[in-house]
């Protein structure tokens, strides 16, 4: 029984949705590193960088990075961009120019990796929001130009013996981050957890339960989770037609179900390059990644050895 699910879940790989990158694909199909980590929860502090409020954060508790999510807070001032069409033809999909809204946002969900880019720290942020005026919106913030404009509270996770570092991606034409062996800092940590990047064209739920099956992982939560999939496909019958979007994870577990199989329950927030706004729980099987999909996986227990 379970080879021929897992023949269908082949199956169903082969015919989904793909987005033909202007590289080829590396061979490796999920980047991935094992380390320890550790979850904590800590409060940006106002009046700072985003960037910066939250390396204090992680430094604060020993660590250089990890994953970070959070629901309701205040940004000001706030830039980001949106995804949006590649006017070259030399990515996929590209960014909008840079919107910076007045006054004080309000976010609603979002979240966050804090890594390292050209040997400084660096994160990569997907959040929905409402601006000053009223507006819904949503997309990558960038953290050159943005502020925490009220102290408020995240959770987050962070990793000892592996770091995300943006590096040139050949096969989308970005540089990305994905994670990389670093050296222990000897940090407080409750236990494994592997950092992931996901390459494009697999399906998101379908390449964590295959992680998760070859490592002896009987359940895992994810921790952060920032990227892009080609669309979306929900579990309540809802899609998202526009193929460019910024996706951030709300929650996500991967855990054996009655047959024992692994079944992963992923729920997220997206903004389209269109500018439509969706959220709710992924169908597995059908929400191919984009471009990229970066997250932490906290091992809860490992598969019974018979």
């Amino acid at each position: 029984m379970k080879k021929t699910r897992q023949n269908k879940e082949s199956q169903a790989d082969r015919l989904m949705r793909s987005i033909l990158q202007p590289g080829p694909p590396t061979p490796e199909r999920i980047q991935w590193v094992e380390a320890r980590g550790r979850a904590f929860s800590f409060t940006l502090e106002a009046g700072l960088p985003l960037l910066e409020a939250a390396r204090c954060g992680f430094a604060a508790e020993g660590f250089a990075g990890g994953t970070l999510n959070f629901g309701a807070g205040a940004l000001g001032p706030l830039a980001y961009v949106m995804p949006a069409l590649s006017k070259t033809g030399e990515n996929a999909a590209f960014y909008s120019d840079t919107f910076r809204p007045a006054g004080t946002t309000r976010l609603k969900i979002g979240a966050m990796t804090l890594g390292e880019r050209d040997g400084a720290p660096f994160f990569h942020c997907h959040a929905l929001w409402t601006e000053a005026g009223g507006r819904a919106g949503g997309g990558h913030i960038l953290p050159e130009e943005t502020v925490v404009a009220e102290p408020f509270a995240v959770e987050a996770f962070g990793i000892d013996g592996a770091v995300f570092t943006a590096e040139p991606d050949p096969e989308t034409n970005f540089k990305l981050f994905g994670p990389v062996p670093s050296a222990v800092a000897g940090a407080t940590t409750t236990g494994r957890a592997f950092a992931l990047r996901l390459r494009p064209n697999q399906d998101f739920a379908g390449a964590l339960e295959t992680f998760c099956r070859e490592r002896g992982i009987a359940s895992a939560k994810l921790r952060g989770g920032v990227g892009s999939i080609i669309g979306a496909r929900f579990a309540d019958g809802r899609i998202v037609e526009p193929f460019a979007t910024e996706m951030a994870v709300r929650s996500g577990a991967i855990a054996s179900v009655a047959d024992g199989a692994l079944e992963a329950e992923l729920d997220v927030a997206l903004v389209d390059y269109l500018g439509g706004i969706a959220e709710g729980r992924l169908k597995r099987g059908d929400n191919p990644v984009l471009m990229t999909m970066e997250l932490v996986l906290e091992v809860l227990s490992a598969a019974t050895r018979l």
